[in-house]
Formats: C-alpha cells, sequence, structure tokens
C-alpha cells in the first residue's frame, strides 16, 4: 500500500486488526465450525426421534429456533455495530499506548507522566465501555434464548399432560402417556444445546462480521503505486545510468488541491553530485519522493535515463536507488543488520565495515562493547541523532546504487565530519549519480551543480561560483550563514579569554 495509506492510518490501529480482529474470525471460523457441526449432528438426532414421537409437540419445539433466529437477525446488526465501535475504541487506545512508548523519553523529560495517564484514561474507559456495550447486547440475547426455551418447555409439559389426559379418557388414539412425555422432554432437553448454540454462533458471526469488514477494508485498498503503466520489454537486469530530468513538474499531495510543486525544471547527468537548497517546507523532499515513485505523477514530467519514470516498474527504479530520509529509521537488531539491511538472504554479504568507515562512524562503533554486534533499540534510540545518521548513511552506501540520495543527512554531525563524509562519497561513487538536500552551503559549495527551491519553484541551477553571482537567495543565504559563522568564532574567542 502507498506511503498515504500508513499516514492516515496509525500503527495502533493497524495493529488492532492482527490482534483483534484476526482473533475474532479464527475464533468464529475455528470454533464456530465445530460448535455448528456440533448443534446440526445433536439437534437433526433429537429431532428424528421427537418427530417418531409426536409431530405437534415436534413443531411447538422448532418454533423456539424459529423465534430465536428472528430475535438474533434484529440483535445481530445491533452486536456487529456495537463490535465495530469496541474495535474503533481499542484501535485508538492502541494508538496513543504504542505513541507515549515510541515517546517515552519526551514525556519523562516533561514529568508529564500522570497527564499521559489520565489521557490514557479516557481511552481506556471508551473501550471498556463499547465492550459493556457488546457485553449487554450478548447478555440480553441469551436472555431471550433462556426464557424461550424455558416457556416452550412448559408448553410441551402443558400440551403433553393434555393428550395423556385426553388418551386416558379414550378420545385421542395417541400412544402419548408419562412415560413417553418424559422421554420427549428428554430428547427436548437434547436440543436445548443446539438451539443455544445456534445464538451463540449468530452473536460469533455478527462480531466476525464487524471485524471482516474491518479486515477487508484493509485486503480492499486500492494499490495507487503499481505498474499499470509499465512499457513492455523493460531489462530489469540491467542497472539504471542516472540521468534525471524533470519536466515542467507540477505535483499535489493525494486529497489536496494545493500545489506544492510548480513547473519544476531541472536535468541531472549521470555521475554528477548535486545538491538541492531551500528553505523548510519549500518543497526539497518531495522533488526527491517523486523521484522514488512514493507518489504518482502524471506522464511525461520525470524522467530516468530519457525514460518516463511512470513506464518503469516500481521494484526496478528503487532497487537502483540508496535513499537516506530525514527522519532516519534503525531496525532493532544489530548494527551490521541495520547496515547490510539490504542484502539478499542468500547472498554472502559484502564488508560492511569499509563502509561504517566511509560514513565516518566505524570509530563510534568499535568503542561499543558489542562492537558490530550491538543490538540497536527501538527505532535505534540507543544510538546520538549523528550516530543514527551515519549508520543509516552506511546502510545507503552498502546497496552500492546508481543513484544515492541524501535527504539533509549531514545535519547531525559537525562540519568536519561532514567535509570528510563528502571526500569518501567524491571518491567512492565516482561516476555515480549523488543528490544531497542540505541547508549548509558548506555542504554544498563544492558539488558539481547546486538546485535552488523556493516556494515549491526551482529559481536556480548552476555551480555555487555562480549562483552567488545571479541567484539573490542563494547569495543571501551565503551572506547570513558567513555572518554566523564570525559570530560564532568570535563567541568562541570571547569565552577562551
Amino acid at each position: 500500500l502507498s506511503q498515504v495509506y500508513y499516514q492516515e492510518n496509525k500503527v495502533g490501529s493497524i495493529m488492532a486488526l492482527y490482534t483483534n480482529d484476526l482473533s475474532v474470525i479464527r475464533r468464529t471460523f475455528g470454533f464456530g465450525t465445530i460448535m455448528l457441526i456440533d448443534a446440526l449432528s445433536l439437534g437433526a438426532l433429537a429431532l428424528y426421534y421427537m418427530f417418531n414421537i409426536n409431530v405437534v409437540l415436534s413443531i411447538i419445539s422448532l418454533s423456539s429456533l424459529l423465534i430465536i433466529m428472528i430475535v438474533g437477525s434484529l440483535l445481530g446488526k445491533k452486536i456487529t455495530k456495537a463490535t465495530d465501535a469496541n474495535f474503533k475504541a481499542y484501535g485508538r487506545m492502541s494508538d496513543y499506548v504504542q505513541e507515549d512508548f515510541s515517546g517515552i523519553s519526551v514525556i519523562k523529560a516533561f514529568v508529564k507522566e500522570k497527564l499521559q495517564m489520565k489521557r490514557f484514561q479516557k481511552y481506556n474507559e471508551e473501550n471498556r465501555d463499547t465492550t459493556l456495550a457488546i457485553t449487554k447486547i450478548s447478555i440480553k440475547f441469551e436472555i431471550i434464548i433462556s426464557v424461550t426455551l424455558t416457556l416452550i418447555n412448559l408448553i410441551i409439559i402443558g400440551y403433553g399432560s393434555y393428550l395423556i389426559y385426553k388418551h386416558s379418557l379414550g378420545e385421542l388414539a395417541t400412544n402419548m402417556d408419562i412415560g413417553t412425555l418424559t422421554e420427549f422432554i428428554s430428547y427436548f432437553g437434547s436440543l436445548v444445546w443446539p438451539i443455544m448454540a445456534i445464538g451463540r454462533l449468530i452473536d460469533m458471526r455478527s462480531q466476525g462480521q464487524a471485524s471482516l469488514n474491518r479486515i477487508s477494508d484493509v485486503m480492499d485498498e486500492k494499490v495507487e503505486i503499481n505498474d499499470l503503466l509499465v512499457e513492455a520489454g523493460i531489462d530489469e537486469s540491467k542497472p539504471i545510468k542516472g540521468d534525471i530530468e524533470y519536466r515542467n513538474l507540477e505535483f499535489s499531495y493525494p486529497n489536496s488541491e494545493v500545489k506544492v510543486l510548480t513547473d519544476v525544471n531541472f536535468k541531472i547527468n549521470a555521475g554528477e553530485f548535486v545538491g538541492i537548497m531551500g528553505g523548510t517546507g519549500v518543497g526539497k523532499t518531495t522533488i526527491v519522493d517523486l523521484l522514488l515513485r512514493i507518489y504518482n505523477i502524471e506522464e511525461g514530467m520525470l524522467y530516468l535515463d530519457g525514460k518516463d519514470i511512470m513506464h518503469l516498474p516500481v521494484k526496478y527504479v528503487r532497487d537502483n536507488i540508496s535513499y537516506v530520509p530525514q527522519d532516519n529509521f534503525l531496525f532493532s537488531k544489530t548494527i551490521e543488520d541495520n547496515i547490510s539491511f539490504s542484502s539478499n538472504l542468500n547472498e554472502e554479504k559484502k564488508n560492511y565495515v569499509n563502509y561504517a568507515k566511509l560514513a565516518d562512524v566505524d570509530k563510534d562503533i568499535v568503542e561499543f562493547k558489542e562492537g558490530y554486534e550491538t543490538i540497536l533499540g527501538e527505532r535505534g534510540v540507543t544510538v546520538s541523532g549523528g550516530q543514527k545518521q551515519r549508520i543509516s548513511m552506511a546502510r545507503a552506501l552498502y546497496k552500492d546504487s546508481s543513484i544515492l540520495v541524501l535527504d539533509d543527512s549531514l545535519s547531525a554531525v559537525d562540519t568536519e565530519t561532514e567535509r570528510k563524509i563528502i571526500k569518501n562519497l567524491r571518491e567512492l561513487r565516482n561516476g555515480k549519480t549523488t543528490i544531497i538536500i542540505a541547508h549548509r552551503i558548506s555542504t554544498l559549495q563544492f558539488l558539481d551543480k547546486i538546485i535552488v527551491v523556493e516556494d515549491g519553484k526551482v529559481t536556480g541551477v548552476g555551480t555555487h561560483d555562480e549562483l552567488v553571482s545571479n541567484n539573490s537567495h542563494y547569495a543571501n543565504e551565503v551572506r547570513l550563514q558567513e555572518l554566523e559563522k564570525e559570530i560564532n568564532e568570535e563567541v568562541g574567542e570571547k569565552h577562551e579569554e
């Protein structure tokens, strides 16, 4: 499913499908099937012997099943609705808990444990109330079943006694006597369980239907990023060279009419080191996201090696691009596993240490007690921001793709480390396309080409010197950063004095 789906549906709600909904469906099909076979077998045998004794009494007995099915169909809709509300409430509670555990360090830093507990209580009460709503309907249904069976049993005893009385007077030619009525009531007692089971099955089915609807929503979700426009005859074994061209590209996020990119035009030649520079929220990340086919665009706007990206298989495009996003995500595995994440299961791992050295993170890793076998905490919380960025960079370098994209991936490292990483990238990726999104001019000034983005538009393309002379926004940014550097140096000197 597309990135948009995971932005609109939180982790807790999705995991609720696995913890709650699948369990309900499994119980409905598993235990429900056993219960159905048991009820049908026992019920059929009981009815067979009951009809052999007396047809009228048997029909009276079956009326209980008819009543239960009618009531069940009416209450079943309420159970389905209540179950859906309950699972949505559970999903919201699960969302809240998952987010709290992910942000536990922030909660503790602001001493907000008690406040978060109070907020959790609200979600917990909502979950409790919706659970009780299901329970109340289910109990009401069971009471109706018990009352119905009791009344039918009384009717059987009353009518059976009437038949015995008439038979004793010789007015009815029946074989009904006290022994036969006792036998019939015994068979009806055997029929009670199947009737109760039918009631429970209606209850289980109603809950299962609510879960099935929620899971069906996921299974039927439209796959937006697909290969429907792919041309025939694409040789996926041949790597992409790295020529990239944006032609009059315009883009709006799904479900939005606001254009975040307008008339974007520039070309990156294979093997170039290119920087993308601009303020926060101007569309830099969106430009590279489109390169990764995270979103669909119109045909004729973005080309890889001269071919429309919408005509290339998604897997082929992504296989040829290494990406280090702004929000660096590390798995709760060893550092080695994180760096070699792009390896296939059956292939021999490359020398991951070399890539850690190229990302200038090896010296930090070897200081850990377990070295590269150190297991990182959830989302990499056990390493610093700079270490996380560089481990993510080592992972991207390990993939060794034709195109490398670094999205503000050097912001957490100092200038000296940044310069060393850029030098290593130049040596390692000679002849391969590299795109670096950054705010610091020091990161960009020695690249082959710099693309300036303002308010969703490309306002300048050129080298550092060219842009200083002909692009006011870039030149102003250079002056501001130089002034900031001078102020910091003066403050540092005064501090030393």
